[in-house]
């Protein structure tokens, strides 16, 4: 589960830089906003200790999730990861 968290802070620490310096829209950032709450209910439902199945099909939906979001602001992704240190 650290791994969750620790991405989950990344992608939130990271939408919020880009928005502020103007790199992403504020539409971006609310969209991708989306993926970092569906990684927060993953983190939620693994601590109330949810089946294996139950987190794959989570981690399922958030994986479409990120390629429309991939579509709709084909730049994101790129903007996010140079971001990782």
């Amino acid at each position: 589960m650290g791994e969750i968290k620790s991405e989950r802070n990344f992608i939130r620490d990271t939408l919020e830089v880009l928005r502020a310096t103007g790199e992403i829209s504020n539409d971006a950032f609310l969209d991708a906003g989306t993926i970092q709450g569906g990684l927060s209910l993953l983190l939620n439902l693994l601590s109330h200790g949810i089946s294996e199945k139950e987190a794959s099909g989570q981690l399922t939906s958030l994986k479409a999730r990120a390629e429309v979001l991939n579509e709709t602001y084909p730049d994101l992704d790129r903007k996010v990861e140079n971001m990782r240190k």
